[in-house]
This record gives structure tokens, sequence and C-alpha cells, in this order.
């Protein structure tokens, strides 16, 4: 009786977190401040707390869990209108790294010693200091770089170029079933998606694991299923 008691709670400290996750907002753990983080972390062990309790008072953790997301949300909400909040909350970007000097008191400041400065470099691809101009440490922790003028890429505009600008793909069948909704967002319909398949010797529609259509060049782009297993690993 008791384990049963515990699924079900469980069950629902899950329902609970889950809405007060999406109502504090869908951001990656990544993108999280440090305030953020720990109310996660806190409201977690209380949700954890109230799915072993077995002493029946479910009423004040679950108070608890509303009472972090809200102060959550209100901070949140608050640092979207106020700067000197938002750098409260958040912090502050820090140069690390620019024109050949290595800003030694902002390393010591977020706690980066070199080792770990050039790992995240050559995590974003710069194996080299030399490669870079600016390194700065973004508030959620990640580095953004600057490249120096003659290791950056070569853009269209460099060569004189003028490309046609890609659009986005809309996913129009997933998993053998047709996204009726995105199909009509695209400006086509289903007599015109019988024929691309048609076209393309798609026979079953229920083989077809994704296809999506790029508005750019009007094209309808599919991927049929593979009923076999592939022998050895490429990367072993």
């Amino acid at each position: 009786m008791e384990l049963l008691k515990i699924v079900i709670v469980s069950l629902g400290s899950i329902v609970a977190l889950f809405v007060l996750t999406k109502l504090m907002g869908d951001r990656e753990m990544s993108e999280l401040s440090m305030f953020d983080y720990i109310n996660s972390i806190t409201i977690g062990s209380i949700a954890a707390e109230m799915a072993t309790s077995l002493e029946g008072d479910y009423l004040k953790p679950l108070t608890a869990m509303i009472v972090y997301a809200v102060i959550s949300f209100l901070i949140s909400y608050s640092t979207c209108k106020s700067i000197k909040l938002r750098r409260f909350f958040e912090g502050h970007t820090l140069l690390l790294y620019q024109k050949g000097q290595l800003y030694e008191k902002n390393l010591m400041r977020a706690k980066i010693d070199i080792n770990e400065f050039q790992s995240m470099c050559r995590a974003s691809g710069y194996f080299d200091l030399e490669e870079i101009h600016t390194a700065i440490l973004e508030t959620n922790g990640k580095l953004s770089i600057i490249p120096a003028v003659m290791h950056r890429p070569v853009t269209p505009s460099d060569l004189n170029l003028n490309p046609q600008q890609n659009d986005i793909l809309a996913n129009i069948i997933i998993d053998g079933k047709i996204l009726k909704d995105n199909l009509k967002a695209s400006g086509k319909d289903e007599k015109w998606l019988e024929r691309q398949l048609s076209a393309q010797g798609a026979k079953d529609i229920k083989e077809i694991i994704l296809a999506n259509y790029d508005m750019s060049s009007d094209k309808l782009n599919i991927y049929i299923k593979l009923h076999q297993k592939t022998s050895g690993d490429l990367f072993a």
C-alpha cells in the first residue's frame, strides 16, 4: 500500500514539477543564471522529498515548490524590465583575452585557470590563441570568441558574391504521418504532396521517416526508413 502511495505521489510531484518548470520559462540548462540553477535544484529536491514522504502531509512541500517557482518567475520578470536587477542576478560579461593579452584578474574573478581557458577555446575550435582576437565569458558560462581577421572564415561578401538566402525547412511528414498544419502553413495541400511523393517514387507514406519542404527552392526532401542495421563502427 505504501509503495502504491509513493507511485501516485511521485506522479503528482512530476506533474507539479513539469507545470512549475514550464511557468518559470523554457531556457536550456546552460542558459540558466546561478539563481535559476540553485532554485531548480531546490525545487527538484522538494519534489523528491514530496514523492518519498510517507507521512501524508503533501501540502507543505507542494506549497514550498510553488513559492520557489513564483519567486523565480518574479525575479525573471524583473530582470527583463530592469538592467540593474539583471546585472545583480545574472552578473556581468568578462573580457578574458584580447589582442594577445590574457586578463589574469578577470580569469581569477571567473574562477578559470589558464588550462581551463585553453580547453574552452579548443572546444570552440581554436587551438592557437594567436587565432583569437577577443574572448569574452558570457553570463551563462559560455565563451564567445571573435577570431583574428586573418583566421576568420571567408564570407560571400569577401568574394563579392550574392548567394540566395536560405529559408526555413518545414516538416511535412514525420514517422509516416502528415503534419497538416505545417503543410497548410507552407502554402501547399495534400494533392500537391501526393504529386511530389509520386514523382520521387515514394509509394507508401508509412515508410517515410521524414519529409521536409524547402521554401527557398520549392523542393520536398524525402527520407525513407532503412530497415537494416549497419555493420561495423566507423568511429571506433
